[in-house]
């Protein structure tokens, strides 16, 4: 196979030791890249970052699919020579995170646009995307298209993601179960960690039980070690942000206020303040169960976004999503990044 800058960046970006499979009815062994390379599948992206977006579509024309619907040319088709049936490869110059630091709105950003890409495409919605036929071997077709990675905005302007906009959930394929697995976790753990502040290590194993019991609530879970990092990232955030001094701190100061957020002359002023400087005081609240609205309003940041009424203008790193996505719709705190 002759050299292509493409395919070579798809050899650069594999996982240190991927999973792969000559047979998929033999299931999945892990080994290094220099023997998972010469197997006709093989795991594209590694359990904390995407790299690339993977698409199966299942009938004859599907490598010049994306052509005839309207949709970004993928960076790689790779064929089945014998039934046209192929994997759609779109390659991503930035990689999403799956398992977020705390903002999880470039995730759910690019889990709307694959899911639309995946609907405009006609792509099995069932395929996880664990592993994908393998373009550096000579048993599939493999042809290059768009010699440039795409970012998210540019694969959005082939979309639609309105029906996307305002949900509290997306669909659990695809990155949507990373959305999904990551925001169950979270909430469930700023609540849990007050139950005896536990040391590091057991808290670890704590939020690893509870994520894979989600993950195992999806038809298509998440693989193990991606369902670690999640739950890792959220155990390591929580237990550095979250202490018993400052949770006692809260409470008095709300006690002071009479149990409830205020509403009048109470409230803190925080002109000239950076949102981020926000964000310890907004996710001690919100552990404790006050809403977005009444979160906003104590703290007085409510002015710093639009009204609900309002369709965010502040693009897709701070919206989540490109068009349509309002302040009070999405989690308060994924706005302080």
């Amino acid at each position: 196979m002759r050299k292509c800058a493409q395919l070579e960046l798809f050899r650069e970006r594999l996982p240190r030791k991927p999973y792969y499979s000559d047979e998929l009815t033999t299931g999945l062994r892990i080994a290094d890249v220099a023997r998972a390379l010469g197997a006709r599948y093989i795991q594209p992206n590694g359990p904390t970052h995407r790299h690339w977006i993977v698409f199966d579509v299942d009938h004859a024309a599907a490598t010049l699919s994306w052509d005839d619907v309207g949709a970004p040319a993928p960076n790689i088709t790779v064929t089945n020579k014998a039934n046209g049936h192929a994997h759609l490869i779109y390659g991503l110059d930035t990689p999403i995170r799956t398992a977020p630091d705390g903002n999880a709105a470039p995730l759910r950003y690019a889990a709307a646009i694959e899911a639309a890409l995946r609907e405009k495409l006609g792509a099995d919605m069932g395929y996880s995307g664990l592993i994908c036929k393998n373009p550096l071997h000579e048993h599939w077709l493999v042809q290059v298209w768009e010699p440039r990675l795409y970012d998210l905005a540019w694969l959005s302007d082939y979309l639609d993601l309105s029906s996307y906009n305002g949900r509290k959930s997306l669909p659990e394929y695809g990155l949507g179960r990373n959305c999904t697995l990551f925001e169950k976790t979270r909430l469930w753990a700023y609540k849990a960690i007050r139950q005896g502040w536990p040391d590091y290590p057991e808290w670890l194993a704590a939020c690893v039980d509870r994520a894979s019991g989600y993950n195992a609530q999806f038809e298509q879970p998440l693989p193990a070690n991606e369902v670690r990092h999640t739950a890792k990232s959220i155990a390591k955030w929580t237990h550095q942000h979250l202490s018993p001094a400052g949770f006692r701190e809260e409470q008095a100061r709300r006690g002071a206020k009479g149990g409830k957020v205020s509403k009048g002359g109470g409230r803190p002023s925080n002109s000239g303040k950076d949102k981020s400087d926000l964000l310890p005081e907004v996710l001690r609240l919100k552990a404790q169960g006050y809403t977005n609205r009444d979160i906003a309003d104590d703290l007085g940041v409510l002015g710093i976004f639009r009204p609900k009424t309002t369709k965010c203008s502040g693009g897709p790193a701070v919206c989540g999503l490109q068009r349509g996505i309002t302040f009070f719709e999405i989690p308060i705190w994924a706005l302080f990044e």
